[in-house]
């Protein structure tokens, strides 16, 4: 069975074609695929192993999936290893590409996106904050979308980064007024406990009444002995002041 024809300025590179193998050579295979203009198959492109004999890999009647590598004037030129999705070239900074996890690495993961090396999100690219390791956002098998960071030709890596299309989460931060009204929370309990140990340290234990009897007593002995001092020392002061006039009465000349 043949593809439907399709005009030869219609088909594109990579373009996916079913066709019956006419004829087999040395070189290749001659293919319907239902164009105006035969398709050809250089051996190079039966299989991505090396190969002795064309026969090893198609035979005559047989019908095949080939994809298109260029259109000629006189051929279209075919292959039967599936191309790449994204070549080298195609591939570039800032564009969006789907894939499949196929690589988990402490580092980070590995995605194929139909290139001919997987693109490598490190583990700080899989998402916004701290990730300790990969399997913490990804798994082997998960289908993802990333945004191409960088593409080195000539090394043959690509970096890719999932947390480019994620939206980026602001940092929480408290308002100011609700650590202030916190900490006056914290600080109305620690006066309250204050003011409580105070409270309790200013009491006075309660006294018996054999022991308000006492007190009472002693107080009476103390009020008397402090009169009997004080009256003592008025007395002692009235009699200086009486020898001290005498005296004076005797040295001061009378008049006469």
């Amino acid at each position: 069975m043949t593809t439907p024809e399709l005009s030869t300025a219609t088909l594109e590179p990579k373009t996916k074609l079913s066709g019956k193998v006419l004829k087999t050579t040395l070189a290749g295979a001659l293919v319907d695929v239902g164009q105006p203009l035969p398709g050809v198959i250089h051996i190079s492109q039966l299989s991505t192993e090396p190969i002795n004999k064309v026969e090893d890999v198609v035979k005559e009647g047989q019908v095949v999936d080939v994809w298109v590598r260029r259109v000629k004037k006189d051929r279209i030129e075919l292959t039967m290893v599936q191309p790449l999705a994204l070549e080298w070239k195609e591939i570039e900074p800032e564009m969006i590409v789907k894939g499949k996890v196929v690589r988990l690495e402490p580092y980070g993961a590995f995605v194929d996106i139909g290139a001919e090396r997987p693109g490598m999100v490190h583990v700080s690219e899989l998402a916004h904050g701290y990730i300790k390791t990969p399997s913490e956002i990804v798994k082997e098998g998960d289908e993802v979308e990333a945004k191409v960071l960088d593409v080195n030709r000539k090394k043959k890596q690509i970096k890719l980064s999932m947390k480019a299309l994620e939206p980026e989460i602001e940092e929480f931060k408290p308002a100011v007024k609700k650590e202030n009204k916190k900490a006056g929370k914290r600080g109305s309990k620690k006066n309250e406990f204050e003011g409580e140990v105070q409270e309790e340290a200013n009491k006075e234990p309660e006294l018996t009444v054999f022991q308000m009897a006492w007190q009472e007593a002693l107080n009476k002995e103390n009020a008397k002995k402090a009169y009997k001092v004080k009256r003592s020392k008025t007395s002692t002061s009235k009699e200086q002041e009486d020898i001290l006039d005498r005296t004076l009465q005797k040295r001061l000349p009378t008049g006469g």
